[in-house]
């Protein structure tokens, strides 16, 4: 081959290397996206190549956008380096239909189509959401074995959304990734928009600011602005953690706790409780993670809030009739789950020993919410389940799901008297995890050749549950044999962790990590796991198994067959008619 015709063939492709980077990189909301009528939402056009404005022409269903909608362009020359960009903040859409935005440029053009739809006629007065964190099929298995028993193969008692008339399966995938978290999985729910993983009420652009990214409005800002109804927010999480955060939040990054705790207190919601108050203390308070000197549990309680901070304020303060503004933190991070402060009282419960349980603060929340005629929006989450399930600890995990079996009871006895209450229950993800088998101690031989399977499984021998569904010992000579699908290098022991929650690996000099040595000394015959996940991860991950959602209550008939997690946010705005034309 000659120089010359080389040259040429190599210059042809560097112009066509530079000209494919002059396509727009991305439209956002992105494609296929559903958006109900009279939400607000940004739009942000991305492109490649530094531009000016006159040579940009965006049309939504071909007239141009300018004249379409009240929002002022916003057009940034050279975004952080890589290109021009164009935002427009707070649209608003008032018809529903198909629609297309086109970007166009010299040289390139780009489309995507959204569905935007309108919800109809209110049908309900209230909506009450549970989010079973992470709970999978199996935990729902195991927390009804330990909470109701099974004799002759017949579980002798259901849990309380066992029975619910309405279900579905939910898919839970987000933007950029098969496998999702808490935040952009919640963050579907609340939205009924698709963003990526950490990040939560924004399209993941290319801003480096966390929260500049093209915004979309949660239920509870929609509630907010558009009816006079109250917001509750329960978890026994911090109250800053990916699940509560999603229901107030527009951030990048999951992990900015202190911004989360200021829009908690910003989205005027009328009952907020769990845990977090180091996000709500002042930087001198000693437990305080701030790193200011905001404090915002005082401006709570000048805001009209009544203030509680351990099980019995929280009763007193949500039977009292003059309340109609509740606040509470009952822990600096994390709440202890259900088996170590009702049993075996390990973990932090001796440091905070007045935690409320999550029936309790559904029961408190509801006290005070249905004191406003017009309806509420209450959001439950189990927060627990999930943190048990990342360090493969399910005995803690069932007990945590037969909590939330407990805390749902409350939410359908109060339908008795309430029948225009929607129930939804839902894991916002699934983990791996099954029951393989019974671990018989009396069995012969090394630890493995103690799990029966099949025939030799039998049944567990855990006693009765008192009437709460708690079964007063978990370490029993017939066990249940749960083993999870992903899990780090692990010992397993094949019992109870008795003394504190499961660490299954630790760092080693290289950082990378291993089998935590101490299950060893605690038995000395545990089997070696080796993982089967990446070095780097010290516990299970998520997985993109489908959701099991359950529903009752009127709109509750709409969850069937398979559905995207968006779905559930249309299903409950058409129920509330917050899109209504």
């Amino acid at each position: 081959m000659g120089a010359t015709r080389l040259i040429k063939i190599l210059a042809v492709l560097s112009f066509a290397l530079f000209t494919s980077g002059l396509y727009a990189s991305a439209i956002y909301p992105i494609d296929q996206a559903s958006i109900l009528v009279g939400s607000k939402f940004d739009i942000k056009v991305e492109f490649n190549t530094v531009l000016n404005s006159n040579d940009v022409k965006l049309e939504l269903n071909g007239t141009p956008l300018k004249s379409l909608v009240t929002a002022k362009e916003e057009f940034i020359t050279n975004e952080n380096g890589k290109g021009s960009a164009i935002i427009y903040r707070d649209v608003e859409l008032r018809k529903p239909g198909k629609y297309v935005l086109t970007a166009q440029t010299p040289q390139e053009r780009l489309e995507v189509i959204w569905d935007v739809y309108a919800s109809g006629p209110r049908r309900v007065k209230n909506v009450i959401l549970f989010i079973g964190d992470g709970m999978t099929i199996a935990n729902r298995t195991t927390a009804r074995v330990l909470s109701k028993g099974i004799r002759e193969g017949k579980y002798q008692g259901r849990l309380s959304f066992d029975d619910m008339p309405n279900s579905a399966m939910i898919g839970t995938s987000g933007s950029d990734s098969l496998i999702t978290d808490s935040a952009n999985s919640m963050s579907a729910y609340t939205t009924g928009h698709k963003t990526a993983v950490n990040a939560m009420g924004v399209y993941v652009s290319r801003a480096k600011d966390n929260l500049m990214h093209p915004k979309v409005e949660t239920i509870a800002e929609l509630i907010k602005r558009n009816t006079k109804m109250s917001v509750g927010i329960v978890s026994d999480a911090e109250l800053q953690d990916a699940t509560p955060a999603a229901m107030v939040a527009h951030t990048r990054r999951r992990a900015d706790k202190q911004y989360i705790a200021d829009q908690l207190f910003f989205s005027r919601a009328e009952v907020i409780l769990g845990g977090g108050a180091a996000y709500f203390e002042p930087q001198t308070a000693k437990i305080s993670k701030r790193k200011d000197n905001n404090d915002l549990m005082r401006l709570f309680k000048l805001d009209g809030y009544a203030i509680t901070k351990t099980k019995e304020e929280l009763t007193s303060a949500s039977n009292d009739p003059k309340v109609t503004k509740l606040f509470g933190v009952f822990h600096p991070d994390n709440m202890d789950g259900s088996l170590d402060r009702l049993i075996l009282k390990r973990n932090t419960v001796s440091q905070y020993p007045n935690q409320p349980d999550l029936t309790e603060m559904t029961q408190a929340a509801l006290n005070v919410l249905s004191k406003n005629k017009n309806g509420f929006f209450l959001m439950v989450e189990a927060a627990l389940i999930d943190k048990f399930n990342h360090p493969l600890d399910w005995e803690r995990a069932a007990f945590d799901t037969i909590m939330l079996s407990n805390a749902v009871q409350i939410a359908k006895d109060y339908t008795k008297t309430h029948p225009d209450t929607l129930i939804i229950v839902t894991p916002d993800h699934t983990h791996s995890g099954s029951i393989s088998g019974v671990v018989h101690d009396d069995k012969p031989g090394p630890l493995r050749e103690k799990v029966g399977i099949y025939a030799d499984a039998g049944y567990p021998n855990y006693p009765k549950a008192d009437a709460l569904g708690y079964p007063s010992k978990i370490d029993v000579s017939k066990r249940i044999a749960f083993f999870y699908g992903n899990y780090p290098d692990h010992y397993e022991t094949l019992h109870p962790k008795l003394d504190g929650t499961f660490v299954p690996a630790i760092k080693d000099e290289s950082g990378k990590y291993i089998a935590n040595p101490k299950y060893v000394q605690l038995q000395e015959d545990a089997i070696h796991v080796g993982g089967n996940l990446p070095s780097y991860q010290d516990s299970g991950v998520h997985t993109a198994d489908d959701a099991l959602l359950n529903a009752q209550g009127p709109g509750s008939e709409k969850f069937k067959g398979f559905m995207d997690n968006t779905e559930v946010f249309k299903v409950m705005v058409e129920s509330l008619g917050l899109g209504s034309k």
